[in-house]
């Protein structure tokens, strides 16, 4: 078993803390509360029951203690990820580095006029 593992198991124990859950590799592991889904959980039972049958992502793995940290919320946020991210540009606009340039001339002046302020 590693990190990034996605593994069937069942649950056998519902905690305020969180879920414990039966792989089938027969290991044990935890589904913390932040882990069952995004956003705010005050009841782990209204998303979860004992015996049911969960699909989970290994968030983490102790080799020594053979227990893993589970998390479905990783599978959720996978579910949305979006095909084309919006970028928050002005490329729309078709000037390029016009503006800049129309500047250029201005900043070099200031530049100098700065350092030999600083050279006196």
């Amino acid at each position: 078993m590693k990190i990034g593992d996605k593994l069937k198991g069942t649950v056998t124990g519902i905690k305020p803390y969180g879920a414990f859950v039966s792989l089938e590799n027969n290991t044990t592991g935890l589904i913390h509360i932040s882990e069952i889904k995004t956003g705010y959980i005050d009841n782990i039972s209204k998303y979860l029951t004992i015996g049911q049958e969960v699909l989970v992502q290994v968030v983490d793995f102790d080799e020594y203690s053979q227990k893993a940290s589970l998390s479905l919320r990783t599978l959720e946020e996978d579910k949305h990820y979006l095909s084309h991210r919006h970028r928050f540009s002005n490329s729309r606009y078709k000037f390029g580095f016009k503006p800049l340039e129309e500047h250029l001339d201005d900043w070099i002046d200031d530049g100098i006029t700065f350092l030999q302020k600083e050279k006196k």
